[in-house]
């Protein structure tokens, strides 16, 4: 028996990181998941490793309401239903504040927020009427204390939060319950320096975002995607049957303060 026997999940941001790993752990735990991304060749190749009887792939800009209502009925025409969502499509871009150009800070807004509006405004009627369901959508630690060079990504996952308990309360009646996940640094793609400047040298950014970690986390380093991932997991079983409306920070302590050196 699995904690998702039965459930059929809509997993954005699939195609790696934490949504592959959430979409790993869903299947293990019964569910059936559906995969939806922008990276088609790599979201699909998930999918493919957890088989046509567990998982399906399908094309998600979670900006587009049309890509939202294709990947609804994606679910329904291919395991019968959908009963969940975890909206962990993102992206990250990093400046000060007066060097962030209007169109960076609406391209961030418009995948983070906007898609995790969309995505709630699409899949709450088929989650009532499958009886009721659940919702995590993707904030950040960075929603709840300042970080420098974050200002539209921090505002983008403040606006989420905000939204999660706005729904939390229209959609408890409906049977459908609404969280927030709130990662630290978590060691994917999205927060690799490698990843995010081809120029950086692989060893020497690596060094330096541990040294960082150490002394930033109490825990002493960076997050693991499986970790989100269980706590996702926690979110939309039956464990958490009496949640919703609140957020949940896994960030090896990160947001407690700061940690101090100990002789």
């Amino acid at each position: 028996m699995g904690k998702l026997d039965g459930r059929v999940v809509l997993i954005t941001g699939a195609a790696r990181g934490q949504g592959a790993q959430e979409a790993r752990l869903f299947a293990e735990e019964g569910a059936k998941v559906v995969l939806a991304d922008v990276l088609d060749e790599q979201g699909s190749a998930v999918a493919e490793e957890l088989g046509p009887d567990v998982a399906a792939y399908v094309h998600l800009d979670v900006g587009e309401e049309a890509d939202w209502a294709a990947a609804v009925a994606t679910a329904k025409e291919t395991f019968g239903a959908l009963d969940g969502l975890v909206g962990n499509a993102g992206i990250l871009r990093c400046n000060q504040l007066t060097d962030t150009p209007r169109q960076e800070f609406t391209e961030v807004c418009r995948v983070n927020q906007l898609g995790a509006f969309l995505g709630m405004r699409a899949v709450a009627p088929e989650l009532a009427a499958a009886g009721g369901g659940t919702i995590v959508n993707t904030s950040s630690y960075a929603a709840l204390a300042g970080m420098p060079f974050l200002t539209s990504y921090a505002a983008s996952k403040a606006a989420v939060l905000a939204m999660t308990r706005v729904a939390a309360l229209e959609l408890a009646a409906r049977g459908i319950r609404v969280n927030a996940v709130c990662p630290g640094a978590i060691d994917t793609p999205m927060t690799d320096p490698v990843a995010l400047d081809p120029s950086a040298d692989p060893g020497r950014a690596a060094g330096a975002a541990a040294a960082f970690y150490r002394k930033a986390v109490p825990m002493g380093r960076i997050g693991r995607p499986e970790e989100v991932a269980r706590l996702a997991l926690y979110l939309t079983a039956d464990d958490s049957s009496y949640v919703t409306g609140q957020h949940f920070v896994v960030d090896g302590g990160w947001l407690a303060g700061v940690p101090l050196p100990v002789s």
